[in-house]
C-alpha cells in the first residue's frame, strides 16, 4: 500500500506564521524581522512540510540541525544567506537546533505597488536551492547586518507616509548587495565551478555522442541541473559568470556543434539528423540551426562540401 504524502502546512501571512512558531506578533502585518538570538521559532509546533506565501531572506550560522529543500540538506556551520520565494516547500528537522542570525519575512502585498513587486523575480537567487547559499565574508556580513539594523529601526518607529518607501529602498539595497556578493562567490569559487563546467560538457557530450537524445529527447536545463545536483537558475547564473552564456545556450551550442559534425561526415537526411539529435520535428531543428549559424542545415552541408 502506497504511503500517503502529507500536504504541506501553508502560511498565508506573517502573523499566521509567527503565531504557529510561537513568535511575538509582528510590528507590521506584512513584514517581520526576527533575530534568532532574541527569539527562535519553535519548529516542533509545525508537523511535516511547510510552505509560506512569503519571501524569506535569512542568515544562519552555527546551525546544528538540518534544513531541507526537497531531498537536499544544507549545513549552515560556516554561515550563509538563503532566499526563498513564496510557496516553496520546506522541511525543518527539529532535533538539536542551535544557531544565530536573522529571518526577514515579506508578504508579496508589501511590494505590490512598487517596481520591486515585479523586479524581485529578476533576482535569480530566490530560485536557488538551500545548498547554494550565499557565504559572506566578515565585511559583507557587517554590511548585511547594518541594512537589517536599518530595517529593524524603521519597523520600530511610528508608521508614517514614508515608512514603506524607506523599507522598500532598504530591501532593494539588500538585494543589490546580495547580487554583488553572489557574483563574487562565483568568482572566488571558480575552481569548483570550473569542475562543474567540465562535468556539464561531459554530460552534454554523453547526450549527443551516444545518441541518448534519440531516445530521451533534447536535454533540458532541468535535466542537466538535476544531474549536476544544482538548481537550474544557479547553474545558468554560474555559467554566465564564467562564460557569459546561460545553460540553455550551452546546450544549444553543443547541439549545433554535433549537428555540424553529422552534416559534414554523414549522408543522413536532415530529418534523420533532427530525430537523432532529439527533435520531434525537423522544422524545429532547421529553425534553431539557422538561428545559430545564419545558414540552413542544407546550406551548411553544401558550403562544407564545396570547400
Amino acid at each position: 500500500m502506497k504511503k500517503e504524502t502529507k500536504p504541506p502546512t501553508v502560511f498565508n501571512s506573517v502573523t499566521e506564521l509567527n503565531t504557529a512558531l510561537g513568535l511575538p506578533k509582528p510590528l507590521h502585518p506584512l513584514i517581520s524581522l526576527n533575530h534568532y538570538m532574541d527569539m527562535k521559532p519553535d519548529w516542533s509546533r509545525v508537523e511535516g512540510p511547510m510552505a509560506m506565501n512569503l519571501y524569506k531572506i535569512s542568515y544562519k550560522s552555527g546551525f546544528t540541525g538540518r534544513f531541507r529543500y526537497g531531498q537536499h540538506y544544507y549545513d549552515f556551520d560556516e554561515g550563509g544567506m538563503c532566499f526563498t520565494s513564496p510557496n516553496q516547500v520546506m522541511i525543518i528537522d527539529k532535533d538539536d537546533q542551535d544557531y544565530s542570525g536573522f529571518a526577514l519575512m515579506i508578504h508579496p502585498d508589501f511590494l505590490r505597488n512598487y517596481p520591486l513587486g515585479k523586479n524581485i523575480k529578476n533576482y535569480g537567487f530566490f530560485s536557488y536551492s538551500a545548498s547554494e547559499a550565499l557565504h559572506l565574508s566578515e565585511k559583507e556580513r557587517d554590511m548585511i547586518f547594518a541594512i537589517m539594523k536599518m530595517i529593524q529601526d524603521e519597523l520600530e518607529s511610528p508608521i508614517d507616509q514614508f515608512s514603506q518607501d524607506v523599507i522598500i529602498s532598504q530591501i532593494e539595497l539588500l538585494l543589490h548587495h546580495s547580487n554583488r556578493f553572489y557574483n563574487r562567490q562565483f568568482i572566488t569559487r571558480k575552481a569548483a565551478n570550473n569542475d562543474m563546467l567540465t562535468n556539464l560538457e561531459t554530460l552534454l557530450g554523453d547526450y549527443f555522442d551516444t545518441e541518448k537524445s534519440l531516445h530521451s529527447g533534447l536535454p533540458t536545463v532541468q535535466d542537466i541541473a538535476d544531474q549536476l545536483q544544482v538548481s537550474p537558475r544557479y547553474l545558468s547564473d554560474m555559467l554566465r559568470s564564467l562564460t557569459g552564456q546561460s545553460a540553455q545556450q550551452h546546450i544549444h551550442n553543443k547541439l549545433i556543434d554535433k549537428a555540424k559534425e553529422i552534416l559534414s561526415t554523414s549522408n543522413l537526411t536532415i530529418a534523420e539528423i533532427a530525430y537523432q539529435l532529439g527533435f520531434e520535428h525537423p522544422q524545429s531543428f532547421n529553425k534553431l540551426f539557422k538561428q545559430k549559424t545564419n545558414q540552413s542545415p542544407v546550406a551548411f552541408r553544401q558550403s562544407f562540401l564545396q570547400n
